[in-house]
C-alpha cells in the first residue's frame, strides 16, 4: 500500500514563507507526476502546482512567481516553497501522486496566513 506524509504547514503572517514537504513510501513503481492541491473553506479543492518527472511544472495563476515546486525522484519526495504568502492562500494543502495503479492523496496539512 502507498503511504503519504505531509509536513510544514502552520500559521504565518502575510508576506511570510512556508515550505511544505511530502514523503511517499510503499510499493510503487514509476511516479508519473506529483503535486499539491489546496482547499479553502467553502471552496472546491484546486490545483496549486504539479511537477512531472524531470520534465515540466504547472502552477495555478494565483501562485505563479511566489511558489516553487521541486521533486526528488530518488527519495520519492515533493516540496512546495511558498513565498509572499497572502491571506487567500489559507487552506488545507494536499499532496497528490499519480502512479501506474492510480492516484493517491495525503491527509492534508493546514496553512493559515493571518496577522
Amino acid at each position: 500500500q502507498v503511504h503519504i506524509v505531509e509536513s510544514g504547514g502552520g500559521l504565518v503572517q502575510p508576506g511570510g514563507s512556508l515550505r511544505l514537504s511530502c514523503a511517499v513510501s510503499g510499493t510503487i513503481f514509476g511516479i508519473y507526476d506529483m503535486g499539491w492541491y489546496r482547499q479553502a473553506p467553502g471552496k472546491q479543492r484546486e490545483l496549486v502546482a504539479r511537477i512531472i518527472r524531470s520534465a515540466s511544472t504547472n502552477y495555478a495563476d494565483s501562485v505563479k512567481g511566489r511558489f516553487t515546486i521541486s521533486r526528488d525522484n530518488a527519495k520519492n519526495t515533493v516540496s512546495l516553497q511558498m513565498n509572499s504568502l497572502k491571506p487567500e492562500d489559507t487552506g488545507v494543502y494536499y499532496c497528490n501522486i499519480n502512479v501506474a495503479s492510480g492516484g493517491y492523496w495525503g491527509q492534508g496539512t493546514q496553512v493559515t496566513v493571518s496577522s
